[in-house]
């Protein structure tokens, strides 16, 4: 008899998964995950109209945060279709190559929202630790060079992990763990040495979000001695309340893909619903949050909404009472 475990094949297409057990559930499920996807759309592209449309808002903090939300919005429209297509229509096949190609651009997304984040904290540590210096140093043309850095370094360390896994075959099965590709997940079923993929990929996530994760660490340590240094409580409070809203940041991009990350590689035993609990919380979490985190603790934020919330007020009032 033939093994068919070990039979290896290439497939042309990927097998999606909802919620296993809840197949008869998905259409309800589907409600709040729309409405995640919702809020994180429209959030983040509010939050760009806002910086866009008040003058005061110009500033690299602003530009950082506008880098952040753009990247947010194309993360949440990167799983979408086929976040909608499974749970809407319970469409669960997808081509082999656009499995890839989201793929790609879902890491992406994910490690430049890293250096992204790395990004902010250096302004931060530059604010707080060289204020007299932080407008010649954070100028316009530097902030688009990083900018650019990191969609090139983005890209870049994800492109050579889409070719290392399309030459490899597969085995057992093409079904996946999650609604989306995810590295990880399709490594699992290959069905041959995976040596050279697993040690490039750990080398691109300690290069990416390892070194991102530690020079985050160090900025708030120097930002914390700088901090107590300073005379008053006020001080230092109005200071280290500056750096709230990245804290929070940091903190929920961080944890789910460090669970979801746990999850793949020790978790062989694990329930199938909590691959995509845990998917999903990597997905939507981040997205959805970030804008509301930024409107909730930025009082300039805060300030710029109601502006243009009593400018609409005033533009309509005349044409009523004419």
């Amino acid at each position: 008899m033939i093994d068919v475990s070990n039979t290896s094949f290439n497939p042309s297409n990927f097998i999606l998964v909802g919620i296993p057990g809840l197949e008869a559930s998905h259409i309800w499920i589907s409600i709040p995950l729309c409405l995640f996807y919702l809020i994180a759309v429209l959030g983040n592209c509010a939050i760009l109209l806002i910086i866009k449309t008040e003058p005061s808002l110009h500033t690299p903090m602003y530009y950082f945060l506008s880098m952040l939300a753009v990247n947010d919005v194309g993360m949440s429209l990167t799983t979408l279709p086929t976040m909608l297509s499974v749970f809407w229509f319970n469409s669960t096949i997808l081509d082999f190559d656009a499995c890839l190609t989201q793929m790609f651009f879902l890491h992406s997304f994910s490690f430049m929202e890293s250096s992204i984040l790395f990004a902010m904290a250096f302004d931060r540590f530059i604010a707080i630790c060289n204020p007299l210096r932080y407008a010649t140093i954070l100028t316009n043309p530097v902030i688009a060079k990083i900018g650019v850095a990191i969609v090139i370094k983005g890209i870049s360390v994800v492109i050579p992990v889409v070719f290392l896994l399309k030459r490899l075959p597969f085995c057992k099965t093409n079904l996946l763990s999650h609604s989306f590709c995810f590295h990880p997940d399709m490594l699992k079923l290959v069905c041959a040495d995976t040596k050279i993929n697993n040690i490039y990929g750990l080398f691109v996530v300690v290069a990416t979000a390892g070194v991102d994760s530690v020079c985050i660490a160090l900025s708030y340590v120097r930002i914390l001695m700088t901090v107590l240094r300073i005379a008053s409580w006020e001080g230092r409070l109005k200071a280290f309340n500056t750096c709230v809203s990245h804290i929070c940041a940091v903190l929920i991009f961080y944890i789910p893909m460090i669970g979801l990350s746990v999850v793949h590689r020790f978790g062989r035993n694990a329930p199938p619903a909590l691959y995509t609990l845990m998917g999903n919380v990597y997905l939507l979490i981040t997205p959805v949050l970030n804008p509301i985190i930024y409107s909730v603790k930025t009082k300039q934020i805060q300030r710029a909404v109601l502006r243009i919330l009593c400018a609409r007020r005033r533009q309509t009032s005349p044409r009523q009472a004419l």
